[in-house]
Parts: C-alpha cells; sequence; structure tokens
C-alpha cells in the first residue's frame, strides 16, 4: 500500500511540474483535466495542503493552471532570490520567510457572524495551509486603527481583514497616522469578506478572474487567494475635508443617492447584503436632487477619439463612438510598479510557514477608553475562544449628534502623514485652470470609485484595478426618471449601466476632483463611512500600499 501511494504520489507530481510550466501551452480541457487530478488527489490520497501548498494549486473556480509554486521545495526555494512574478502585465511580489499573520476580526460586522465564518472556514483553511495568525477581536469603533497605529508591525508579514470594508478603512488609516508611514503602509494588507457590502473582497475576487460569488462562496474564494500570498500595488486616494482632516481612502467616495443609500440603510443592517437593496427602493421612492459643483483633472488630455479634456462622457450603447472612447482600458497617470520587498513587511507567496499558531499566548484584557491609542499591543489580542464582545467595532449613524462626535473624534486624532498632495490647491482656493468644472449644478448622486465593485453584487467600475492610478468618476444629473436610475442600478450587477443608453449619466477617468456640496442636504461617505457635509477634494496616489490578491 505505501509503496502504491509513493508510485502515485510520484506521478502526479510529474504531471503537476510537467503541466504547469509556463512555456508548455495546454488546451483549456486538459488544463481542467490536470487541475482535477490534482485537487482528487489531494482529497483521496490526504496529500496535506501544508506539503502541496495552495499557491501551487489552480483556483478552485478556474479551468486553467496556473504556475506551479516552489513551494513543494521549501529548502530549496528559501535559497532562491526572490523576483516579482508578472501576471497580466502586473507586478506580484514574492518574499522569502515564514508567514505571520495578524487577522483582525469584527464580530458585529454584517449578520454579526464573522466569528462563526473564522472557525467553519477561514481558520480551517489557514492550519491546513500552514500559516501561523494571531486573532484580534475589536472591541470599539477605531480599535483596529488604535492597533496598527502604535503596534510593532515587524511582528506580522501581513495584517488581514475579516469585516466590511470599514476596518480595512480604519487599519489604512491607522498606518498612515504613524511616524514611519512609508514603511508601515507597505505592510501586505489581506481582505476577507465578513460584513454586508464586502466591496473590496469582491473587486479582488474578480481581479482574480474568478466568476462572481456571493456570501460564503466568496469567502471561500478569497480565503484561497490569501493562502497563495501573491501581492499587487493598492492606489491610495487622499481626501481632504473642509475641518482640514485627511484620510486615506481606497474604495470610493460619495456624495448624493448612493452616500443616503448606503446609510440610511443601516436600520437593515441585520438583512445583510440585502440592505442596500432595501435602501435603494426607500430612496428611489422619495428621490432627491443634491446641489452643489463638481471640478476634476482628466487622467488625460485627450482621448483615443480626439475628444478634448473637458468633454464629458454619457452613458451611451456599448457600440456608441463615446463609450469605447471612454470606457475602455484604464489610462494611468504615471506607471505603476510593485513596491520593494521590505523584509519587516512581507508575505509569504507560498505560504508554507510551518506549525500553526491559530491562539495567542498574550493575556486577554479589557481596554479602557481614556487610554487614546497608548495601549501596549497585548491588550488587544485575545484567544481563538475569547467570548465576543458586544461592542461594534464598525459604525454608522446619519444623525447631526454622530456628525458632531465624528469631527470631535478627528480633531482628537493625530493628522494622518503621507505623500504630498501636488495635484491639489487648499480649498478655499480656486481649481486651476487644466481642470474641467461641471457646469450643471444639480445632482443625484456623485460617484468617485477605484475598485471595481461597490458590493458583493455591484460591478460599479468594471474598468479599474487595484493599481490604475485613476479615480472611476460617475454622476447622474438631475432630470432622470426613476425607472431610468433603477435601470442603471439593475445592469450595474454585471457592470453593465454604462450601456444603459442613460443621458444623465457621465463617466470619466480622472486624478484629482473637488466636490463643493451648496446645500446640507446629502450625506459624503468615504469607503462608506460618513464623514462631515462640506468642500472635499481628492487626489490618487498610485500603488501607495499592498493589497494580497492571489
Amino acid at each position: 500500500m505505501c509503496i502504491t501511494r509513493m508510485f502515485t504520489d510520484n506521478v502526479y507530481f510529474c504531471l503537476l511540474l510537467l503541466f504547469s510550466s509556463p512555456s508548455l501551452p495546454l488546451s483549456p480541457p486538459f488544463s481542467a483535466y490536470i487541475s482535477f487530478l490534482t485537487w482528487t488527489h489531494c482529497v483521496y490520497f490526504g496529500l496535506s495542503l501544508s506539503h502541496l501548498s495552495l499557491s501551487a494549486l489552480p483556483h478552485p473556480s478556474l479551468s486553467f493552471s496556473l504556475s506551479l509554486s516552489l513551494s513543494f521545495f521549501p529548502s530549496f526555494s528559501s535559497s532562491l532570490p526572490h523576483l516579482p512574478v508578472s501576471l497580466s502585465g502586473v507586478a506580484y511580489s514574492e518574499v522569502r520567510r515564514p508567514c505571520r499573520l495578524m487577522l483582525l476580526v469584527n464580530p458585529n460586522s454584517g449578520r454579526g457572524q464573522a466569528m462563526s465564518l473564522f472557525a467553519t472556514h477561514v481558520q480551517r483553511m489557514l492550519t491546513e495551509a500552514a500559516v501561523t495568525h494571531t486573532l484580534v477581536i475589536t472591541e470599539h469603533q477605531n480599535h483596529a486603527r488604535e492597533l496598527v497605529r502604535e503596534a510593532d508591525l515587524s511582528q506580522w508579514d501581513a495584517l488581514v481583514i475579516l469585516s466590511g470594508d470599514g476596518l480595512f478603512f480604519e487599519v489604512v488609516n491607522g498606518l498612515m497616522e504613524r511616524e514611519d508611514w512609508e514603511e508601515a503602509i507597505q505592510t501586505p494588507l489581506g481582505i476577507l469578506p465578513g460584513g454586508s457590502g464586502n466591496a473590496l473582497a469582491a473587486s479582488v475576487n474578480h481581479y482574480s478572474g474568478a466568476p462572481a460569488l456571493l456570501g460564503e462562496e466568496l469567502l471561500v474564494s478569497c480565503g484561497f487567494l490569501l493562502c497563495k500570498g501573491l501581492l499587487c500595488p493598492l492606489d491610495l486616494v487622499s481626501v481632504h475635508l473642509s475641518s482640514g482632516q485627511r484620510l486615506f481612502s481606497f474604495l470610493s467616495l460619495a456624495w448624493g443617492f448612493v452616500a443616503d443609500v448606503d446609510i440610511e440603510s443601516e436600520r437593515y443592517r441585520q438583512a445583510g447584503a440585502v440592505r442596500f437593496l432595501l435602501g435603494t427602493l426607500v430612496r428611489l421612492a422619495s428621490l432627491r436632487v443634491y446641489r452643489g459643483r463638481l471640478a476634476f483633472l482628466p487622467a488625460h488630455q485627450e482621448g483615443r477619439t480626439g475628444e478634448k479634456e473637458g468633454e464629458s462622457t454619457r452613458g451611451a450603447p456599448a457600440s456608441s463612438p463615446a463609450l469605447s472612447s471612454s470606457s475602455s482600458s484604464p489610462v494611468s497617470s504615471s506607471p505603476v510598479t510593485s513596491p520593494p520587498d521590505s523584509p519587516n513587511s512581507s508575505f509569504c507567496s507560498s505560504m508554507s510557514c510551518g506549525p500553526t499558531e491559530c491562539s495567542s499566548t498574550l493575556r486577554d484584557s479589557s481596554i479602557s477608553q481614556d487610554t487614546h491609542g497608548e495601549l501596549g499591543f497585548e491588550n488587544f489580542v485575545h484567544n481563538n475562544h475569547t467570548t465576543v464582545p458586544p461592542n461594534n467595532s464598525t459604525l454608522h449613524n446619519a444623525s447631526n449628534n454622530a456628525i458632531k462626535l465624528l469631527q470631535a473624534a478627528a480633531q482628537s486624532r493625530p493628522l494622518a502623514k503621507g505623500p504630498p498632495d501636488a495635484l491639489l490647491p487648499p480649498l478655499e482656493e480656486p481649481v486651476p485652470a487644466s481642470w474641467t468644472q461641471v457646469q450643471e449644478e444639480g445632482f443625484i448622486l456623485v460617484l468617485a470609485m477605484y475598485q471595481s465593485h461597490l458590493a458583493e453584487d455591484l460591478m460599479a467600475a468594471p474598468e479599474a484595478r487595484s493599481q490604475d492610478g485613476c479615480i472611476h468618476l460617475y454622476y447622474v444629473l438631475e432630470g432622470v426618471s426613476r425607472a431610468a436610475l433603477l435601470r442603471l442600478f439593475l445592469a450595474m450587477e454585471k457592470g453593465g449601466h454604462m450601456a444603459c443608453g442613460c443621458p444623465q449619466l457621465v463617466y470619466r477617468q480622472v486624478r484629482a476632483l473637488r466636490l463643493e456640496p451648496l446645500t446640507p442636504q446629502g450625506a459624503i461617505t468615504v469607503d462608506g463611512e460618513q464623514v462631515e457635509c462640506g468642500a472635499v477634494q481628492a487626489q490618487i496616489h498610485g500603488g501607495l500600499a499592498r493589497l494580497v490578491t492571489g
């Protein structure tokens, strides 16, 4: 029996080694067959994924084979130079040392099932992939922000968030508030969907080439991509508010209809992702017009069909010249390259990390409310079996009192560091002459996207990529009917809203923008988090962070 198994192992190993070679072209059916053999071999012959790393396997939802990882030879691969991998023209980083993850979980995000999802899916995958991880359960709003702002990041090779997009927003801004922000923001960031929107997780799944997935299927897919461990540059957008606060955004800036739906649908949080559909229907029933001024700096001087810089692209059928000229592949303002690997902020592409350490040995203690971020790391860490605290770390509130609390918290919080915003004038000064100013002042919505998805089932910017160096700006002018607006959102599920032929829908690729609301009506959100309503401007910084995309 042992001899038979050894022979079988060697046969399958040789097949994988031979047919996973990039230099050997395979037909899709045969490639799918090799992938099938790989997975059935793992199942029926008990080959542990700690020996056959997940990074060596094709995505379970794909029909083609990916390159074979050197994780088959852990001792040999550790002695080789680790060079960037290029897939589809994008530079992916590889690193050389074992992986240690800090896994941050918001237990009350979405339907409050994050800890259950961790126990039933995530923990099993990390254990099987031999990934050492420390579990951190957030206990209050901005808990994760305080943690990463003060923590010794050299203890981990990546920070992984199991929650909605709000916790990822906290982590990004906590890193950018550090004195060593340039090094800290290079710490690889991973996302596992555990909230209501899960826009970044859906975007990562989309970038991998996998089919659109929802719910636990999306979680499994993102967990697989996390275990593969390839890194891709992540654009961040610097957002300046009228109060003087500076934030860093990874997903979106919204004003009007979309922001109102996001905030007002909080009352339906227990419904999960369905809350956005309910919120959309309620807001459609009482459609608002928002008054404001919008200006932007185009991403390129001239379109492919010769359009001038100030012209806008209106919603049109997919075959029209207008759509083909402006919704083609995104144009980056500057070449984006993968940042150099840092020995203290790296992620193991093979994830062959030795024995799993799923439980932290650090003590579990409560959080004092008056420490203001000066806590040691041991205050934040929890054992895997810790009882979930009652507080929520991601809160939305549309009331005026909540806005005042947000402003007060912003004033007491350390200012974000970060690169200079060379494209942005002070908010009190007019925009430069090179900017395009939208003549209309009546809007239904303004939505600036830098990832492909706005929610699990909303592909708001199908052309967007995590490192394309563009802000994908959409706005809908007043005059659109409720039926037309509903058609737009229904088509957005598959990214087909630009083909709806809606003349009030305008799409531009920009590098910077300014929005000045003229009335107090309407909310403004950054990555789904409500900020004070007032003048706001933003500029994109290409490849500032690093994202685990598999």
